[in-house]
């Protein structure tokens, strides 16, 4: 075909929208219960305690159309009411709504006088949206990836193990006779990861193994289940959701670990202690194994001796309660316990503890991208503003979604802070015995000697012992 004749050449016409399949939406429905939905819509009196507990409400000078209670009516409650007969554009318009100006943080729970939940509400109406194929673009990759790969950023399990291997001599040059062990079995911490560390933070892996290592752990990582993490849970696919959750229950079983050990993950503790049992149908709605946070192992490693530290971090600190590790979680007590433990000028913010403000980059926020960057920055101004008002100069955040916007924070508001986790802190303060201290140079050349004349004088005995037989 000519030139000429492209250019004159009718459009195509789009591809008609996919139907709605109602039946799908009402069955989600009904299985989320759909009374108790119904209740809730209905009882709210408007008065506004959910509102004024929403940091999206308040960073938006207090619009009403942010009130949780209002997000949750025009979403589940038209699916509701209409008895789940909507069209897919209403569903795509929602994506702005559900997930845009959510992040099912749960603090507007806490103040509702009749305990209307609603990020669970928010919840169900992205598993609706889901299960018609409608979602921020990039959760919706994301969850593919689990679906394939079993880890969110689609990593093979054999470069995963490189990494380990990698940090092991990396971090060895530190800590003398450091090693990341694999699937050991009899472990009593299987520890499991963020993919962001193996694929952009190595070096977070590399001082969890020297805190390890130092502290005479019994631990492992394994080579599948290993990624903890689960953004299908924030996509609203409960079927992937149970994927990766599964898969980390039954290494664990498979490796005998007598307990799974979480990184400085908020969502990834929520999904594995407390959502996954549900999902994968465990008795009494408890994992096979204790799932611990590493808040609560370092915490436990400080308060027994096992790592001590050559003195106290100096610097004006505050610390960061990730949603799903304090107020969904429990542990605000805790991660202040080790904060004091660590540090000598610690700087509450206010609000804190389980009423401690979301920072804005949880509930998938993070990994919806570029499109919500915008949004994200102009809610976490309660963040930053809270940030601020403690002077403090470095903020401790045990979570890697909120490490990402923290540090997005501070340079789109000049906080002037330095964002770290809690295994950096440690790792600068805590003594290495002197066994575990990297050896001089001449010692290690004489100790290298010596295991060649072992190995040597082994051989010699070995084929004496083959010639006099």
């Amino acid at each position: 075909m000519s030139e000429a004749a492209l250019d004159t050449a009718p459009e195509k016409a789009p591809a008609p929208p996919k139907p709605v399949d109602v039946k799908k939406i009402q069955a989600i429905l009904q299985a989320n219960d759909g009374a108790r939905l119904r209740t809730w819509l209905s009882i709210c009196s408007r008065c506004g305690l959910c509102a004024e507990s929403c940091f999206f409400y308040l960073a938006k000078n207090k619009d009403p159309k942010l009130s949780p209670v209002y997000k949750a009516k025009v979403s589940l409650g038209v699916m509701q009411r209409k008895k789940g007969k909507v069209s897919r554009e209403f569903l795509e318009n929602l994506v702005d709504v559900i997930w845009g100006q959510c992040t099912t943080c749960r603090r507007c729970a806490m103040y509702c006088p009749f305990g209307i939940d609603i990020a669970t509400m928010i919840a169900v109406a992205r598993a609706v949206c889901n299960s018609q194929g409608v979602g921020p673009a990039r959760l919706l990759e994301v969850t593919e990836n689990i679906r394939t790969t079993g880890n969110q950023m689609a990593m093979a399990s054999e470069d995963f193990v490189e990494t380990c291997e990698w940090m092991a001599e990396e971090y060895g040059e530190t800590v003398r006779g450091l090693e990341i062990p694999v699937d050991k079995k009899g472990a009593d911490y299987m520890y499991t990861v963020n993919p962001r560390e193996p694929m952009y933070y190595p070096q977070d892996m590399g001082m969890a193994a020297q805190i390890f290592h130092v502290a005479g752990l019994n631990w492992t990582v394994p080579s599948v289940g290993w990624d903890s993490t689960n953004l299908a849970m924030f996509a609203g696919n409960k079927a992937v959701a149970t994927m990766p959750v599964k898969a980390m229950y039954d290494k664990a079983l498979e490796l005998g670990a007598k307990a799974i050990l979480i990184t400085e993950c908020g969502h990834a503790y929520r999904s594995a202690k407390y959502e996954g049992p549900y999902w994968v149908g465990a008795p009494g709605g408890l994992p096979p194994v204790p799932v611990i946070h590493s808040v609560e192992l370092f915490r436990n490693l400080l308060r027994d001796g096992r790592i001590k530290t050559k003195h106290k971090f100096e610097h004006p600190v505050t610390y960061q309660d990730p949603c799903n590790v304090s107020r969904n979680g429990g542990l605000w007590d805790v991660g202040r316990e080790l904060v004091n433990m660590l540090c000598g000028d610690f700087r509450d913010m206010s609000p804190n503890r389980e009423h401690n403000h979301c920072c804005g980059g949880g509930g998938g926020y993070i990994p919806m991208g570029a499109p919500f960057k915008k949004r994200r920055m102009e809610s976490g101004r309660v963040k930053a503003e809270q940030i601020k008002a403690t002077g403090a100069k470095y903020v401790i955040v045990p979570c890697h979604n909120c490490f990402d916007q923290i540090n997005d924070l501070n340079k789109e508001y000049e906080l002037g802070v330095k964002v770290v986790s809690f295994k950096e802190i440690i790792t600068e303060l805590m003594v290495i015995p002197e066994q575990f201290q990297p050896m001089e140079e001449e010692e290690g050349a004489q100790a290298q000697a010596e295991a060649q004349q072992e190995v040597a004088e082994e051989a010699r005995q070995e084929a004496g012992e083959v010639q006099g037989s």
